[in-house]
C-alpha cells in the first residue's frame, strides 16, 4: 500500500482550541501554519500547511470571532476534548464520475453540496464536496471535494511539511477497504481502535500527529 493515499486533497486535524493547536504544531515541527480563513455561518476557521504536491493539512477549530452558529460546528469540534485527526478528503479528476463509479461499486458517498471560505485577504473560495453525514462513521473513508474555478489552497504559498505517510486503525479493516476501493483510493490499515494518523517531514525531523 502506498504510504500516501491516491487523490489525497487534505487531512483534517480538528481541535477545540485552534490557537493552541497551531502553536503546538509550530513548536513540534518548527513550521508555523498559515491562516486559512473563516467558514462564515458555521462558527469555524482554519490554518493550513502544505503537505507537498496538491495536498495540505487543515487545522480546524471554533472561530471566536463569529457568533454561535445555529447548528453544530463542522466535524463536531464542540465535542472534542483534544486535537484529533478526524478524516480526510480526496479530489478525483471528475467528481460526478467518481460518485457514479463508487455507487456502482456499492458505496454511496452522499449528495454534493456547495461550501465557501473567506480568506484573510477577503477572497471567497468556493468548492463542492460530498456530504459528510453519509460517510463511514470512523472517518476513515474520505469525503470527495472539487475546487472548481477556485485556486487550490496548496497553490497559495503555504508553508510546507512534506507528507511521509498516512495510516489508520479500525476494528474491522475489511469493512473500510471496500469503500476505499470503490472510491479508487486506499489507506494503510491495521486492526485496532479507530484512529487516523499522519507523519510529516520537518526541520526537526519526522513528526507524527494522531
Amino acid at each position: 500500500m502506498n504510504a500516501v493515499p491516491p487523490f489525497l486533497d487534505h487531512l483534517v486535524l480538528a481541535t477545540p482550541d485552534l490557537a493552541a493547536t497551531v502553536a503546538d504544531f509550530a513548536r513540534r515541527t518548527g513550521v508555523t501554519p498559515a491562516p486559512g480563513g473563516a467558514h462564515l455561518g458555521l462558527g469555524t476557521r482554519n490554518h493550513l500547511v502544505g503537505l507537498g504536491g496538491r495536498s495540505y493539512l487543515e487545522i480546524l477549530g471554533p472561530d471566536p470571532g463569529q457568533p454561535e452558529p445555529a447548528g453544530p460546528r463542522p466535524f463536531a469540534v464542540d465535542r472534542l476534548s483534544r486535537p484529533r485527526t478526524l478524516t480526510w478528503a480526496i479530489s478525483p479528476p471528475d467528481l460526478e464520475s467518481a460518485i457514479t463509479t463508487a455507487r456502482a461499486r456499492g458505496y454511496d458517498p452522499g449528495p454534493v453540496r456547495p461550501m465557501s471560505r473567506r480568506t484573510p485577504d477577503g477572497t471567497v473560495l468556493r468548492w463542492r464536496l460530498t456530504d459528510g453525514g453519509h460517510a463511514h462513521p470512523s472517518g476513515l473513508v474520505p469525503f470527495l471535494i472539487d475546487w472548481g474555478d477556485s485556486p487550490h489552497p496548496s497553490a497559495s504559498g503555504l508553508p510546507v511539511t512534506p507528507l511521509l505517510a498516512v495510516s489508520a486503525g479500525v476494528p474491522d479493516p475489511e469493512e473500510v477497504r471496500g469503500p476505499l476501493a470503490a472510491l479508487g483510493t486506499g489507506l494503510t490499515l491495521a486492526a485496532g481502535p479507530v484512529a487516523l494518523s499522519f507523519t510529516v517531514d520537518t526541520p526537526k525531523g519526522p513528526v507524527t500527529f494522531g
